[in-house]
């Protein structure tokens, strides 16, 4: 044998046959596969690299319901723990009684199947039919009003076709269950089974028109039967049984008047809708995953006679009826049409219902469809015991089967949000097509023809076009859809009356204005879609397998069942969501995301694409050979040739194309957002009509004084409309985003960017803030600060070693420097090492050099056709430095016989595994006798692999010093076995390589506060703000982290839970709650709270009071409560815990919905994937991440630092401040004109037209956009700003100032009144044509001068400055208005320019009387700012004292169920 070095590979195999090589390698990459699989995603997973499975979290939750189990929603809470509620002042263990509670009738009932669809239709009873997943929407808040189309909206004015409007409407929320949620699983034939073979046949050679040059990852079994969940699975679920409502702690109040509750439940219950027709069903329920909502679709078909007399009264009404019908469609709905069935819908629509409170209409499009039935819905039949299954796959909808059995001609299709619903002739109800999976893929053999182009056609017309094509509205279309809005509706009429009336000047002002403003928003909203397209779009050319032959096309062509050859794709992005076929890829997932980790693409086998019909999405082990569309290509590499090179290229299966991509769900999810509800807007809604109700009441006292006038009919009725244009202002709705935008353009210049302006002014009312770890509260990496190896002379741990040159000589062949430089799953891409950060680390640690196997040889595996098919028979070789160079004549020539070249070659990997949590490989030393083993994971499992006695003394010691201190620990052990051949270790166990270790030390990684850090953390705290760590990182570690940043006292214990009894999926376990510095010390299980003290201890029992201790829980704990710990437990255990440890993502999601329904206004800031989740759900969401993902969250920070959470609550703050400072100016000018008004209408008098043009032009508008203007106070005040508009203070503000400015317009107009040198106004004919009131006479003088002061003096008064904005003095804006204005109206009343008297129809008054009016405006001065500032508080109070009676009954009613709980607690 030649000998070996860098120039000649060496033969790892030593001398293995072919057919025996073949073998292991199939098992080792079935084995490997299944090694990948873990639950736990976090950053709990430590080696989570190019071998982490990395499932996009921005799109769709990471949920347990996609292993079957039951879809348990935290807002659920409220209908299902009911038993729990029950359990106060009892055993604890009475809220387990958990296993009936789990299981509902309606939960059963939650799926229909298809075939029984078909069979009962409507006719038996049930209302609807189901299709999807049987889970409750997620809590959302805030509706959005959709838009319609041009066509749309002019059909709407005449035919209510295609409209798309908000309704209120409640629900019957659907659960699920364990038993209806998952899907029957049934054990399927593969037609992969010549493949196990050990010999490949001729047409497996050829397979995709390429020689077959990779090994298939198969099963050696023929049958391939989808794995069944265990006990303990049935018994695991992500969300809790949830508790009903009861007297006791509900979670939030229907409408409460003193109610201070921020978010809004949109998701209420779906209308009930009349008895359905008997027949074929006309109504259907659709769960609809990427959104996580349920949706209701209805057959509708008008009326032919009711819809000619609606559009005859709509022209009747010059169009008003048509906007009524708009606005309020379910009235058009009850009118007009009627319930049809959907297969006999001919010229009907089909009404789409959300769970957000809209409703859409859509006309049902019929398209060319000259296909078999199956090749677009699943065939289900019975067998011989009535079990459904699907019809065998001879209708070949992946072949060219012609035959007309079953043929259609057309195809019903409705496109909602960019998903198409397809309806099934044969059921009569819709299907989405997202959701189809060809039958007939069972295996890489099932598929490896490709499609033929007649295959192709049929799919392209069912499918569509693989582009994501977001639909450019006309500028018609968006104006149409602006202007029939209610605002500008409004704005309209009221331009119109006040031509009608005369007023010219100010009308066209006020048209100018909103046409100004209408303009803008189509500008930026054309920017907005153009923007999204240009993100969204992408094309690109494409080597597609059709017809047998490789052809180019494209990517907008593909379809699912296309062969694309990807190592011929020259464009940086995927095209579409693909299964790996053969080759290898590294891809930046970055997309979906947000972490730029590179992520290692295998191919997938035959099980994994027949799974893939009976899973709703990817998951697991799916996702290592799954690449997302519009993810990054870091590299693709094809499989080996026989000589080593690449051979056939890399292939991959298109599975979803277009908007039914993974990419398609990110960008719907930015298109229609969850709305989510403020309640301020709410209130202000409301206040608004409440308004509207003080101006009917007016005008009905001025009307009777009209009549007894004498006034014509047509001018009483044109005073009605002013005084509500008075009262109502056309400008207050655009007063109330002033602040948010002053408040968006300030953070950007922060560098924080917001997409969701709503969010801005809950950011006002955040009271918890929950931070991820590693990225956010600490540095991104993890630096090494030294690895502490075994001394050689004592059983104890040696120095801590810094640098690698300094490592002891092992004495045995296991080295920890050899674990360093071997144990990971780096890869090397353009000579550069890629991989998971902390595995980079580690090996830069070494200096050694890395290369793949491929420069290690190949093994050439033959078949019976002759066909050679290589193989890597090495994954990875490392040398040390140096050694790529070092040749081995060099070594020989220095005459030492026993010189030798250095290189290891892992054989073999064991990937990590988050259940384990550690990983293994299995190394080759070149010209060794022997091979080892290398184990790196968690410290806390070394102990059940490694021997006993190969642990240093003070092994517990230094783990403890280093976790308490907030290091990263990585435990590194090893073991040699000699002559393990290579075939041996292919064939080796998992348990059999991970047993009899010897410990080799540890790893210990430091992990940096940010700078920012601990100063926010403290700002933070100070301000009364409640801060939670959520983290997938190690308890301990996660604790010291806390400490060291003051996210927890330094001085407080810590108390950590601990199974001692069962484990996370029983459900009769027992926790121990241990305090961490003292494991004697423990809390009551039920109460959570502290025991007597250990005698030792210092800290007596009474002096434990609610800070003195704290919480800490890991992922499994918190599981474990979820489903099964008493409803208090778990409420108290989510107040007081402050640490959340090895958490997963959807963990963290599940920990921030449980805080919601608390009660907590809930801020989550975090990174990366991990936080995608959590940061969506949250109500003000943070994301650190520059990557696109961070459309995941309403606010990105350039600056990775939480510094950026302090900046969102100040300007959050201010800028809800701002909305309720500008809407009580806002309204309160409208009562002080309302008065003036009401006053003149006395005696049929108004304001002229100058004056009305004066006071809402110069007044009004400089003074409300000046006052957002003032910037946030530098501090944050420990409360926050109230929400409500119907709060005390809120209320007693308005209320007083009303009476003050009303009793000194009142005491000014009787004043005058009585004066000496008053003239009564002269009588006007009441029969004159002219409608116009008299505006010149002194009431009319009076009342103007004053009340110009009085709109000047609120907007002083409401100005608020601290505690949450800066002081009014520094807003110059402001100032310069106030003072400006303040000026100009002094030299009106007392010396007013002949020219402006002539203007504003001013009367000539004595100077004296002017004197008088300025003491009048003086005194109103002083009256309202003392009233503000002294006797608002004082009645607040006052009326607050008569409430504490009522005090916490009424906190559990607003959903504070987390005060209750504290006090509870403390």
């Amino acid at each position: 044998m030649a000998p070996e070095g860098p120039g000649t590979p060496y033969d790892y195999t030593e001398g293995a046959s072919a057919i025996a090589i073949k073998d292991a390698m199939e098992r080792n990459s079935r084995e490997r596969r299944d090694s990948q699989f873990g639950e736990d995603e976090g950053e709990g997973a430590m080696f989570d690299g190019p071998g982490h499975v990395a499932i996009p979290t921005s799109v769709s939750r990471m949920s347990y319901t996609e292993r079957g189990l039951a879809g348990r929603r935290s807002s659920e809470w409220s209908r299902s723990r009911r038993r729990s509620e029950d359990a106060v002042g009892a055993s604890p263990m009475s809220g387990k009684r958990h296993g009936k509670r789990r299981m509902s009738t309606e939960s059963q009932m939650s799926r229909v199947s298809v075939a029984s669809g078909a069979q009962n239709g409507v006719g038996d009873g049930e209302p609807e039919s189901f299709i999807g997943r049987g889970r409750q929407p997620r809590r959302s808040i805030s509706p959005t009003l959709n838009r319609s189309t041009v066509f749309e909206n002019i059909a709407q004015l005449f035919g209510r076709g295609g409209v798309e409007a908000e309704i209120p409407r409640p629900s019957t929320p659907q659960r699920s269950s364990v038993s209806s949620s998952r899907h029957p699983r049934r054990s399927r034939l593969s037609d992969a089974g010549s493949d196990y073979a050990l010999e490949t046949d001729d047409e497996g050679d050829e397979r995709w028109g390429y020689s077959s040059g990779e090994e298939d990852d198969s099963s050696e079994s023929h049958l391939f039967r989808t794995p069944s969940p265990g006990p303990s699975e049935l018994d695991y679920g992500s969300y809790p049984p949830s508790p009903g409502p009861s007297s006791h702690l509900p979670l939030f109040s229907s409408d409460q008047i003193f109610g201070d509750e921020v978010r809004i439940d949109v998701d209420v219950p779906m209308e009930p809708l009349d008895p359905p027709l008997h027949g074929p069903p006309s109504r259907q329920t659709i769960y609809m995953a990427d959104e996580d909502s349920t949706s209701r679709l209805v057959g509708y078909e008008a009326i032919v006679w009711r819809q000619w007399l609606w559009r005859v009264f709509c022209v009747l009404t010059l169009g008003a009826l048509a906007l009524l019908g708009h606005w309020f469609p379910r009235t058009w709905l009850r009118l007009v049409v009627r319930e049809k069935a959907f297969k006999d819908l001919k010229h009907g629509f089909l009404v789409i219902e959300s769970a957000h409170r809209d409703i859409t209409l859509f006309p049902i499009r019929r398209i060319a469809y000259p296909y078999e039935r199956s090749t677009a819905f699943p065939s289900i039949l019975s067998d011989s015991n009535g079990r459904p299954r699907r019809l065998s796959t001879s209708s070949k909808p992946n072949g060219d089967n012609h035959g007309n059995v079953d043929l259609l001609e057309y195809l019903h299709v409705v496109d909602y949000r960019y998903s198409r619903f397809v309806l099934d002739p044969q059921t009569g109800l819709f299907t989405m097509i997202r959701d189809w999976k060809d039958p007939t893929w069972t295996g890489l053999q099932s598929i490896q023809n490709g499609l033929s182009q007649y295959v192709r056609t049929q799919r392209l017309t069912l499918f569509g076009s693989n582009l994501l094509d977001i639909a450019d509205k006309s500028t018609l279309s968006l104006l149409v859809d602006e202007i029939i809005h209610p605002f500008y509706v409004f704005q309209m009429a009221s331009i119109i009356l006040w031509s009608l009336d005369d007023y010219y000047y100010y009308a066209f002002c006020i048209a100018l204005i909103s046409t100004l403003s209408v303009v803008t928003t189509l500008i930026d909203t054309k920017k907005t879609i153009r923007r999204m397209r240009e993100m969204s779009r992408f094309s690109c050319d494409v080597v597609v397998y059709v017809d047998g032959t490789w052809t180019s096309c494209d990517s907008t062509e593909l379809v699912p069942g296309d062969i694309v050859n990807l190592s011929e794709l020259q464009a940086s992005l995927f095209p579409a969501d693909m299964f790996l076929l053969s080759g290898d890829a590294i891809v930046n997932e970055s997309m979906l995301t947000g972490e730029s980790v590179p992520v290692s693409k295998n191919p997938v086998n035959d099980g994994d694409i027949a799974r893939w019909r009976e899973v709703k999405d990817v998951q697991g082990d799916l996702a290592k050979g799954f690449v997302y569309a519009g993810t990054r290509v870091v590299r693709i590499r094809g499989a080996l040739a026989a000589d080593g090179g690449v051979g056939r290229p890399a292939l991959g299966l298109v599975v979803r194309t277009g908007f039914n991509t993974t990419k398609g769900a990110l960008i719907r999810s930015m298109l229609f957002p969850k709305p989510m509800g403020f309640k301020f807007y709410r209130d202000s809604i409301r206040f608004i009509g409440v308004l509207t109700g003080i101006a009917g009441l007016g005008f009905c006292a001025s009307a009777v004084q009209f009549i007894r006038l004498g006034i014509r009919w047509d001018t009483i009725l044109i005073r009605a409309l002013d005084l509500i244009t008075i009262v109502v202002p056309p400008a207050l709705p655009a007063t109330l985003s002033i602040g948010t935008s002053f408040a968006i353009g300030r953070l950007r210049k922060l560098g924080i960017f917001c997409i969701s302006p709503t969010r801005v002014n809950v950011g006002g009312k955040i009271n918890i803030c929950c931070f991820d770890k590693t990225g956010t509260l600490t540095e991104d990496g993890l630096d090494i600060l030294g690895v502490r190896s075994l001394d050689r002379s004592e059983h104890r741990f040696g120095e801590l070693i810094d640098n690698v040159h300094d490592l002891p000589t092992a004495r045995d062949r296991a080295s920890f420097l050899h674990a360093l430089a071997t144990c990971h799953s780096l890869k090397m891409v353009e000579g550069e090492v890629i991989g998971d950060p902390l595995d980079v680390k580690m090996f830069d640690f070494t200096k050694w050099t890395l290369e793949e196997g491929l420069v290690s040889g190949t093994g050439i595996i033959r078949g019976r056709s002759g066909a050679e098919r290589p193989a890597a028979l090495v994954q990875t070789v490392v040398r040390p430095p140096g050694g790529a160079q070092f040749r081995l004549e060099d070594a020989l020539k220095t005459g030492t016989k026993h010189a030798h070249f250095l290189e290891l070659g892992v054989i073999r990997t064991f990937e990590f595994v988050s259940a384990l949590r550690r990983m293994s490989v299995v190394v080759k030393r070149l010209k060794s006798s022997s091979m080892e083993i290398y184990v790196k994971g968690a410290p806390e499992v070394m102990d059940d692999i490694c021997d006993k006695d190969s642990f240093p003394q003070d092994y517990d010691d230094l783990l403890s010093y280093y976790t308490r201190r907030g290091y990263r620990v990585i435990a590194v052990a090893g073991k040699s076995i000699e002559g393990l051949s290579w075939l041996k270790a292919q064939k080796m166990k998992r348990e059999q390589a991970e047993f009899n270790l010897r410990f080799l030390g540890l790893i210990i990684f430091e992990n940096k506060l940010k700078p920012g850090t601990a100063p926010a953390i403290q700002t933070l705290r100070s301000a009364h703000l409640a801060c939670r760590m959520i983290t997938g990182d190690n308890p301990l570690t996660a604790v010291s982290v806390a400490r060291e940043c003051s996210l927890i006292n330094p001085v407080a214990h810590v108390f950590s839970p601990a199974f001692v009894q069962g484990n996370a999926t029983t459900p009769l376990s027992k926790l121990e709650w241990s305090c961490t510095d003292d494991f004697s010390w423990k809390l009551n299980d039920y109460s959570l709270k502290p025991l007597t003290p250990p005698p030792h201890h210092t800290v007596a029992e009474g002096e434990i009071d609610y800070q003195d201790y704290t919480l800490v829980v890991t992922g499994d704990v918190f599981r474990w409560m979820i489903n099964y710990a008493p409803l208090e437990t778990l409420q108290r255990m989510l107040a007081r815990v402050q640490v959340f440890a090895r958490m997963s993502p959807d963990e963290k999601n599940e920990v921030v919905e449980r805080l919601q329904t608390l009660g907590y206004t809930v801020l989550m800031c975090g990174d990366g994937a991990n936080d995608c989740a959590a940061l969506k759900a949250a109500d003000v969401g943070i994301s650190l991440s520059e990557a696109e993902a961070s459309v995941a969250a309403p606010f990105t920070s350039n600056t990775p630092d939480i510094n950026c959470v302090i900046e969102v609550i100040k300007e959050g703050r201010a800028a809800l401040v701002t909305s309720f400072s500008c809407f009580k100016y806002m309204a309160l000018y409208s009562l002080i004109q309302f008065t003036t008004v009401t006053l003149l209408y006395s005696f049929a008098s108004s304001l002229g037209d100058f004056q009305f043009l004066y006071i809402d032009l110069f007044i009004i508008i400089p003074v409300a956009v000046s006052m957002g203007r003032t910037l946030p106070f530098p501090k944050i005040y420990s409360k926050r700003p109230t929400a409500s508009l119907v709060s005390r203070k809120v209320l007693v503000s308005l209320v007083g100032q009303i009476v003050i400015t009303s009793a000194v317009q009142s005491f000014a107009f009787f004043w005058v009144r009585r004066q000496e040198w008053y003239t009564p106004p002269p009588v006007d004919d009441p029969n004159g044509k002219d409608a116009h009131l008299n505006a010149n006479n002194y009431e009319n003088t009076v009342l103007f001068l004053v009340s110009c002061f009085q709109y000047i003096l609120v907007a002083a008064v409401f100005s608020i400055g601290p505690p949450y904005r800066k002081s009014v003095w520094t807003n110059g804006w402001l100032m310069v208005s106030i003072i400006a204005l303040s000026l100009f109206n002094l030299l009106v009343l007392l010396r007013p320019p002949k020219s402006v008297e002539l203007v504003l129809e001013l009367m000539p008054l004595p100077f004296s009387a002017r004197l008088w009016l300025a003491a009048f405006v003086v005194v109103n001065v002083v009256a309202s700012l003392a009233f503000e500032q002294w006797a608002t508080q004082l009645v607040s109070r006052l009326i607050g004292a008569l409430m504490t009676l009522r005090r916490e009954q009424k906190r559990y009613r607003e959903g504070k169920v987390y005060r209750a709980v504290e006090g509870i607690t403390r």
